[in-house]
């Protein structure tokens, strides 16, 4: 990130280029846990309490809140380092 802005990126682009690469990852790493969880819907059942195996609610729960915590825990980072000074983090690295 700090060669990109000490390059003359702006800092909303820089921002927007790591939340997208971090939904791309979610995208996948969703699409792989609703398949994985679709064949395990038997212990779903069991864990989550008065759901069937099968209920889109649940679903869509579990969906949309790990993509928001995914993407919280790419943009802190990401505005934390980018409050940093560009010639300073291009002397630490």
């Amino acid at each position: 990130m700090g060669i990109r802005i000490a390059l003359g990126a702006q800092r909303k682009e820089v921002l927007r280029v790591a939340l997208v690469r971090a939904f791309k990852l979610l995208a996948i790493g969703a699409a792989g846990g609703l398949l994985l969880g679709i064949l395990a819907s038997r212990v779903l059942s069991l864990i989550v309490y008065q759901a069937t195996p099968r209920d889109p609610l649940v679903w869509i729960g579990v969906v949309l809140a790990m993509s928001f915590v995914g993407l919280l825990a790419t943009w802190i980072p990401a505005q934390r380092a980018l409050s940093i000074e560009p010639s300073i983090l291009m002397r630490e690295e």
